[in-house]
């Protein structure tokens, strides 16, 4: 990361263009500068990033302190984990859910998998709002069930990053695009009977058997020969 960090301030790229540009950060949104550095949005994050205060000026390009690579890939961290934090909050403001519209729109999150689905877009949701606690997926809205990222790069993302409540908050704010609920599901079959169908063939056929058998027993039908 230290080598990344190094060719975004010798490029004079700012650090929010970097990081969404990074390999693997797919998912987020470029959060506005000036809604980072209002405190109020930072209410309590404060026990959770070391170095608050720099994480801040290293996100908004106005770090100027100068550090060994190894304070400076700590500073680092803490700066990205911060973005992820307040990108969670970001994303339920008007703003933030216009931008991760158009992120929906353009499919950047990936397409339900499930084939009655039809490859509907997917919203990325957190299974809980405590940092560390468990990786990002992906929620369909036609299904209603959530999957785990297709990719590796993705299957890292801390769900908190995007939080429990955002797919909700999305499709309250944007009725207009939530979807109707398939009617075709798939039934699995085996020789074209459908397994209850099946079970049903059998049963049928196992009684006509027994039944034969005792009337055999009884003589009523002659025993084959």
């Amino acid at each position: 990361m230290d080598d990344l960090t190094n060719d975004s301030e010798s490029s004079g790229e700012f650090w929010i263009d970097w990081f969404l540009t990074t390999k693997g950060n797919e998912y987020f949104c470029d959060i506005d500068p000036e809604f980072i550095t209002d405190r109020f949005n930072l209410t309590g994050l404060n026990t959770d990033v070391p170095r608050l205060s720099q994480a801040i000026e290293i996100i908004t390009d106005s770090f100027e302190d100068v550090l060994s690579n190894e304070d400076r890939e700590k500073l680092e961290k803490s700066a990205r984990h911060l973005y992820g934090l307040v990108h969670a909050r970001y994303i339920l403001t008007s703003r933030g859910l216009q931008k991760m519209l158009e992120k929906y729109r353009n499919c950047d999150f990936g397409r339900c998998p499930r084939v009655h689905c039809q490859l509907h877009p997917l919203l990325p949701v957190g299974l809980s709002d405590i940092p560390r606690h468990n990786a990002v997926k992906l929620y369909c809205a036609k299904c209603e069930d959530i999957y785990s990222p297709k990719l590796s790069r993705h299957a890292t993302i801390d769900g908190a990053y995007f939080g429990t409540s955002f797919p909700a908050m999305f499709f309250q704010v944007f009725p207009t695009i939530i979807p109707t609920k398939p009617k075709e599901r798939y039934v699995p079959k085996i020789f074209g009977f459908k397994l209850h169908d099946h079970a049903k063939l059998a049963r049928w056929q196992e009684n006509q058997r027994e039944e034969m058998e005792k009337r055999v027993r009884e003589g009523i039908i002659e025993k084959p020969k």
